[in-house]
């Protein structure tokens, strides 16, 4: 006769219902919705009380094949580049002369002040945002274009009607209104770096530069990650700075997936085709936060001595 299995501590058994509300707000709130769009993405409907026609897969076979949304998809590495790798290169050298050089010289009154002016994008409403830099950004009557004029540069780019210009204007905006988290992030960082690190290393006659490679960057390595991660879903998601400033255009060269998705759902009426859209940018976000985590995995694993 088998032993009488052992009863579990009465903390250990009633634990799991502390995550009961946040499994169910997950399902609610994340889950329900995903797999509603990855049903819907199988019909071609057009929304409201519109019958709705199974397609099967034709939808993913029709985007694999659409140069629009390849050309949007192409649009989120220029969205990638302007708010995560130039935020947080700048941010790190930004945290780095704070901290180092202006807060020993001025104190921490003065570093706490620009720290918020830099924060300051950040918690602007976004439509605000897209305002101010359309005036920054207008052809005739721009701040831009009249600094410019200033400076003795006659011409007056058309900066969100060119083509070509527009999405550089657009990552202009957005390493603005980003740059503020990374700088904020890392400094905080570095109130934890031992500062006996920096004195050993000065007194070696390491340099500014060297003591910022060797020692800051590799001492504040978990930050960076999150500063990655969180940056590069974000610019996987950007929506917003592309609504308010250029609507997509001019001729589709500042469209990005989730524009692309929207616009195909509200203003083209294919619920369907905009539920592909959204379920494979959904994927593809998975795939990249997947790839980041474990690449942060092995690169702890592999600093650990």
């Amino acid at each position: 006769m088998p032993p009488p299995a052992r009863r579990r501590p009465r903390a250990q058994r009633s634990y799991g219902w502390y995550l009961l509300p946040m499994g169910l707000l997950f399902g609610v709130v994340v889950l329900g919705p995903f797999l509603a769009n990855v049903a819907f993405s199988l019909f071609r409907w057009r929304g409201g009380r519109a019958p709705m026609r199974f397609a099967g897969v034709d939808n993913y076979v029709q985007l694999l094949a659409d140069a629009e949304f390849w050309q949007a998809f192409q649009n989120s590495v220029f969205m990638i580049v302007a708010i995560t790798v130039v935020p947080t290169a700048l941010g790190l050298l930004l945290a780095a002369v704070l901290f180092d050089y202006l807060g020993k010289t001025f104190g921490p009154a003065a570093i706490s002040v620009l720290r918020g002016c830099y924060y300051l994008p950040q918690i602007l409403p976004i439509a605000v945002a897209g305002f101010i830099w359309a005036w920054i950004l207008a052809t005739d009557d721009g701040a831009l274009n009249a600094v410019l004029g200033a400076l003795g540069i006659e011409a007056s780019p058309d900066w969100l009607g060119s083509p070509q210009l527009a999405i550089l204007a657009v990552m202009l905006m957005l390493i603005w209104l980003q740059i503020g988290y990374p700088t904020v992030i890392f400094m905080a960082a570095l109130e934890r770096v031992d500062p006996e690190l920096y004195e050993a290393a000065e007194l070696d006659g390491a340099g500014w530069w060297s003591r910022f490679v060797l020692i800051t960057v590799p001492q504040i390595r978990p930050e960076v990650f999150v500063v990655v991660l969180t940056a590069t879903v974000a610019a996987l998601k950007v929506f917003a700075p592309i609504l308010i400033l250029t609507g997509g255009g001019p001729e589709g060269s500042t469209v990005v997936p989730s524009y692309y998705a929207y616009r195909n759902f509200f203003e083209l009426s294919q619920v369907g085709y905009g539920s592909t859209i959204a379920t494979v940018m959904s994927l593809v976000i998975f795939v990249v936060a997947a790839a980041l985590l474990h690449w942060q995995r092995r690169t702890d694993q592999g600093a650990t001595p």
